[in-house]
């Protein structure tokens, strides 16, 4: 459904970078269909517009009317998901809180309680769907909600917007046992100044970046709207993010990876051969960037380097390329690595094969 390909398009975003207004979630175990013992007769939202500045949000009644045909859990909750159909802003999708029952029964019930509305949602949004259950990010609940026909929609008008940077320093991350830092900086959109105060911000890594299922340990800003922090060498390939704290998920969020050092090594297989045979080249790129390009380059005439041959770095990091000597007499040969992942641009050093 709709809900899968948005999160699988944000999954396989570059993440250099990667401002994520809802997390996306991922998990092995979502459920193959909607729940069977939820049935929706109607979703209606108390607000059709609300207005919502910098930080804030604004809590908006969701109530489901409908059945739970279970009685393994006279306590379920609900939660209400919605999905973006108009606006800029970056919140990709809203989930209710855990919706309680308040009146009747499960059989024919009422669940009700509040959609909290950031700014990051700007734009229009529309209920598609129902799950059953606590919203964790990170499950897979969200994946297969029932779906709700002709939900009602909301127009969020957010202004002053937050905006999330990130600076990693060193600018490059080295292959070294030395930690890294990263200053993180949330500013109003709006007019490119702080917000005034002091932040609660949540700085996590890697799986964490992804499945918001907290609660999390808040780090505070400074009054410029300012957090640094340390990172050892142990994760500097992993994904690093800061994220606003929302209920139930994010508010808004920046991923990023460390840049790292494109370091290239190669080395021919044979000093000589004969023209026109197959000569393989054996090389490693540190870090290991795995299913990253790799191109021969010949050097023709004296300055000029042309691709004879491409391949892919294997996720030992080491690769195999095919040097074949097109004339008797010393040959110029490098590997290149372009631009891939979060892994700059490097070359090896000029080795030579000899033509026979």
């Amino acid at each position: 459904m709709r809900i899968k390909r948005v999160l699988a398009a944000l999954l396989t975003a570059p993440l250099v970078g990667l401002s994520l207004g809802a997390m996306p979630t991922t998990s092995t175990t979502a459920q193959a269909a909607p729940n069977p013992a939820l049935h929706v007769d109607s979703v209606t939202l108390n607000k059709a517009s609300v207005a919502v500045s910098g930080l804030n949000t604004v809590p908006v009644t969701a109530t489901v009317k409908g059945a739970y045909n279970s009685t393994s859990d006279p306590d379920i909750t609900l939660y209400v998901v919605l999905e973006r159909t108009a606006g800029t802003g970056t919140k990709v999708l809203m989930v209710s809180t855990n919706l309680p029952l308040t009146a009747g029964t499960l059989a024919d019930g009422t669940w009700s309680g509040p959609l909290n509305v950031p700014s990051t949602a700007n734009g229009a949004f529309k209920v598609t769907g129902v799950s059953a259950g606590k919203y964790a990010p990170g499950t897979g609940d969200l994946f297969d909600p029932t779906p709700v026909a002709n939900g009602p929609s909301i127009t969020v008008t957010g202004t002053h917007l937050p905006k999330i940077t990130a600076e990693v320093i060193p600018a490059v991350v080295p292959f070294t046992k030395d930690p890294f830092r990263i200053r993180w900086t949330v500013t109003d959109s709006s007019t490119g100044k702080p917000y005034g105060t002091r932040l609660k911000l949540i700085l996590e890594t890697d799986d964490f970046c992804i499945k918001y299922i907290g609660p999390y340990e808040t780090d505070l800003s400074d009054a410029n709207g300012v957090v640094t922090k340390l990172y050892g060498s142990s994760v500097a390939n992993m994904s690093q993010c800061l994220m606003l704290p929302g209920d139930p998920g994010a508010n808004g969020a920046l991923t990023i990876f460390a840049p790292r050092p494109g370091i290239v090594a190669a080395t021919p297989s044979k000093p000589s051969a004969p023209v026109g045979s197959l000569v393989p080249v054996n090389g490693s790129v540190a870090g290991a960037p795995w299913l990253c390009p790799v191109n021969l380059q010949r050097l023709y005439g004296a300055t000029q380097w042309r691709t004879v041959g491409t391949s892919t770095v294997r996720t030992s990091g080491r690769f195999t390329l095919t040097a074949q000597p097109a004339y008797v007499g010393q040959i110029p040969y490098r590997v290149s690595l372009p631009a891939c992942k979060n892994y700059r641009a490097g070359v090896s050093s000029t080795f030579y094969v000899r033509g026979l």
